[in-house]
């Protein structure tokens, strides 16, 4: 570029001044910041309610303090990691330590998705910034109020309330947005001078030939006039891009490539940065949490089946994320997963994750051992501080603690341990006996194999219930099940089985044991064999389902078709190429069977997810048969992989393709042969 040439940059500036309406008295206040003049604040707390215009605000903060030459640090509260360590990586200061070669201006939005964080960052982080700094906090939430009060911080801190722009500037903006004169009046008269809404009414007011007569959306000013903007759409495409963004914690060009496809990705990717509610981010693109919430909501209720292939397809590729992301962003990947689980049968479990920052993970740290013991004598008692000690001695390195953000104080700690030894621990933890009895009687461990068990989730402060630190713990769960290579059996132990039967059953766990106590508590474990659970499975097991779910079709007591025996085998093949397609198997003749109506009897799951576990419980048993472990290799690559073609499937195992169709040929049969009998069996005894 010559040098002395316009930037781009400085033309985006000026635009954005031009649009920026109102604010006088907030501007005036970050720019007596800037002075560094001692009778000014150094630390500005904007809050107030969503779509307000707190991002828009710390825009023209940014542009103000890079066009005086001053260093801007923005930080997203939306996409970091809620920890100090987080906080400061995003910052770009180490943890320790905030100096800088000048005077910084730190930008902080979104605060209260990590306001656990707040006395942090007003005891440790804040005072940490060189002389002469400003910083910004903004969030939906007002300051804690002994930091108002706290008498060192008066002069230091200024709190803004961001109210609603008052009439003349809510006109302006509609007047700069297109919005015809004779509209303008009651355009404000419906959203008021909230910029969110009075920018969502632009819009839809701009493509109307309305009168001011008849111009009158309803009261609800976010979703209806959302809703409005869904159905103007102009092409498929642009729908799905968009509904795939408000599904999402955070949208990039890679995952709109799986969902709208290659071709089309780039200019979606394009078009949805324009949207008025959409924003950058380090990490992607995301919507406004009002807008996300309510396009989301209208897919699930206009198209629950469209919504459930996109949640499928989005989920996919997030998967993938997470098993091959690097492991400084593993628990990233983990949470844009998780983040999908938020509705539906798992709704009810995030409920109570409202505020993340407070409490951060790490591992548990020698000095941290007697704490730990202590912490659980007194929620548990003394026979389970004892065990405590005996697994610190044994796997001190599958200990995670849980510390304070404010005092790096321990608050709660996980024993997420992983066992390759048969039978390790069953002499001295009853608990630990009963997984272990469970293994040996239904799928004993191979060679190379490992289960994992939560045998102890202790949070003094809400223990055994639904909290943030019991979210970063499964979290921590997930991410091993979804990372961990030769995974065979995972155990989780709760002792509220009421509370958490629901999740468990959700996620593949069934209850597999109850083992009494002291105090008379009862802890449950809910057991899954991985072997027998392709993570693609698993995680079809959270579609999220329509908003109002009709109740359950009941089955017939006795099946509806009776397969003959060729019948029955070319279902069997059908269903194999179909195991991964969930709309592809719910047509099964298979489903009308005495295999599927004998499991049927003892369990609440969808008929098609019974059927794919028996489907991947009959492959798995290929592989520990002698002399048949290659018909193994072929039918799991082939069909649970999501191996495009055979031919690739060839190529994956290393075979000639003529090779891989004998042994896949054989796998098939011996599958067909297998469930046949079963089936004639069942049959004999009705």
């Amino acid at each position: 570029m010559r040098s002395g040439s316009p930037r781009l940059s400085t033309r985006l500036s000026a635009a954005r001044e031009r649009a920026f309406i109102g604010r006088s008295h907030e501007l005036a206040r970050f720019r007596a910041a800037l002075t560094a003049d001692p009778a000014a604040p150094s630390v500005l707390y904007v809050h107030g309610p969503g779509g307000v215009g707190k991002s828009a605000l710390l825009g023209r903060y940014a542009d103000e303090a890079l066009a005086g030459g001053r260093r801007v640090t923005r930080v997203d509260g939306r996409r970091i990691d809620p920890s100090p360590t987080g906080f400061a990586r995003e910052a770009g200061m180490p943890e320790t330590s905030a100096e800088a070669d000048r005077p910084a201006v730190l930008l902080v939005d979104a605060f209260e998705h990590c306001q656990g964080l707040e006395d942090w960052l007003r005891e440790t982080f804040l005072p940490d910034l060189p002389a002469g700094s400003a910083a910004v906090v903004a969030s939906r939430l007002a300051p804690a109020p002994h930091w108002v009060h706290d008498a060192a911080w008066q002069g230091i801190l200024e709190v803004l309330p961001l109210a609603a722009l008052d009439r003349d500037d809510a006109r302006t903006l509609l007047e700069r947005r297109g919005v015809r004169e004779d509209l303008r009046d009651a355009v404000f008269a419906f959203a008021g001078g909230h910029p969110l809404a009075l920018s969502l009414a632009a819009s839809v007011a701009v493509s109307e030939s309305s009168t001011a007569d008849d111009w009158s959306p309803t009261p609800d000013v976010v979703t209806d006039l959302l809703t409005s903007l869904v159905g103007e759409l102009p092409a498929g495409h642009e729908r799905l891009a968009l509904e795939t963004a408000a599904h999402t914690l955070v949208t990039t060009e890679g995952l709109l490539r799986a969902v709208v496809g290659e071709e089309h990705a780039p200019r979606m990717f394009a078009w949805l940065r324009g949207l008025p509610y959409a924003e950058l981010g380090r990490q992607g693109l995301f919507l406004h949490e009002t807008a996300a919430e309510v396009i989301d909501r209208d897919l699930r209720w206009r198209d629950a089946q469209g919504y459930e292939r996109m949640h499928r397809v989005v989920g996919h590729h997030l998967l993938q994320r997470a098993q091959n992301a690097p492991e400084d962003e593993a628990m990233a990947a983990i949470r844009a997963l998780t983040h999908l689980k938020r509705y539906g049968p798992m709704g009810p479990y995030f409920t109570g994750i409202t505020r993340e920052g407070d409490v951060y993970e790490g591992p548990l740290r020698p000095e941290d051992h007697d704490t730990a013991v202590r912490m659980t004598a007194d929620t548990e008692g003394e026979r389970s501080a004892r065990l405590v000690r005996y697994w610190l001695g044994r796997h001190p390195e599958g200990f995670w603690a849980y510390r304070s953000a404010r005092t790096g104080e321990l608050v709660a700690f996980m024993a997420w341990l992983r066992l390759t030894t048969p039978g390790e621990g069953a002499g001295q933890d009853p608990v630990a006996a009963a997984a272990w009895q469970h293994v040996d009687a239904v799928a004993p461990l191979r060679p190379g194999q490992h289960l994992l068990m939560s045998r102890f989730m202790v949070y003094p402060a809400d223990y055994g219930g639904i909290s943030t630190v019991g979210h970063l713990m499964q979290l921590r769960i997930c991410r091993d099940w979804i990372r961990s290579r030769n995974l065979a059996w995972s155990f989780i132990v709760s002792p509220d089985a009421a509370l958490w039967s629901g999740l468990m059953h959700h996620l593949g766990h069934q209850q597999v044991a109850e083992t009494p106590w002291d105090n008379d508590r009862v802890f449950t474990t809910f057991g899954c064999d991985w072997r027998v659970t392709p993570l693609e499975i698993w995680f079809d097991r959270t579609q999220p389902g329509a908003l109002h779910p009709s109740p359950p079709a009941g089955r017939a007591d006795a099946p509806a078709v009776a397969l003959g025996g060729e019948e029955f085998r070319a279902a069997v093949r059908d269903a194999l190429r179909s195991v991964l397609k969930p709309s592809a198997l719910e047509s099964s003749p298979l489903l009308h069977t005495r295999l599927l109506d004998d499991r049927a009897r003892h369990s609440e799951a969808d008929p098609t997810d019974l059927l794919r576990s028996l489907l991947a419980e009959t492959v798995e048993r290929l592989k520990g048969t002698a002399g048949h472990p290659k018909a193994y290799q072929a039918l799991y690559t082939t069909y649970f992989q999501r191996v495009r073609t055979q031919q690739g499937a060839a190529q994956r195992l290393g075979l000639a393709f003529s090779t891989y169709r004998r042994h896949l040929t054989l796998g098939v049969g011996l599958v067909c042969d297998a469930l046949w009998e079963r089936e004639r069996a069942l049959r004999a005894l009705s």
